[in-house]
């Protein structure tokens, strides 16, 4: 079975489409076969673009996420997806609240994948200076590599 990976936050329009593309070029570069989305808890941005700076600090780090549009979670991504990944304690205690009692997805959040920074969420930089998009292109990066090598160990 094709592993698939929902990445989501609040709004679906700085961490979780990052996370997404993070996750993306990691899958690329290992050549791992993946299913890649990203979503919101919240319907706020549902059509929208992702926010200028974090188009930005993606276009820096080589990759174009001008394409997404925000979308917000719907109970067949818990069946959907092999794994969703929240960004945040806020975000997967509201999956686990969204979750209906068929699910099959796999919750966890995003640095449990990360060795030592199990627990801990990524940043939203949304209401912050420009430079918290590169703190959190920093985290989903990591995070994207160790999800990456979780589900390779699965695969192999």
């Amino acid at each position: 079975m094709t592993p698939s990976v929902l990445f989501v936050c609040l709004g679906n329009i700085c961490r979780s489409p990052l996370a997404e593309a993070a996750f993306r070029e990691e899958a690329r570069r290992v050549k791992l076969d993946v299913l890649v989305d990203s979503a919101g808890t919240g319907d706020w941005h549902v059509g929208s673009p992702p926010d200028p700076r974090a188009q930005a600090v993606a276009r820096k780090n080589g990759v174009d996420i001008s394409v997404l549009r925000g979308r917000q979670v719907n109970p067949a991504d818990f069946r959907r997806f092999t794994h969703i990944v929240a960004l945040d304690e806020d975000n997967l205690a509201n999956l686990r609240r969204l979750a209906p009692v068929d699910a099959t997805a796999e919750l966890s959040l995003l640095l449990d994948h990360v060795e030592g920074r199990e627990g801990q969420p990524v940043a939203d930089p949304y209401f912050g200076d420009d430079d918290g998009f590169d703190f959190t292109w920093a985290d989903v990066t990591a995070g994207a590599q160790g999800l990456a090598a979780t589900l390779r160990r699965f695969r192999d």
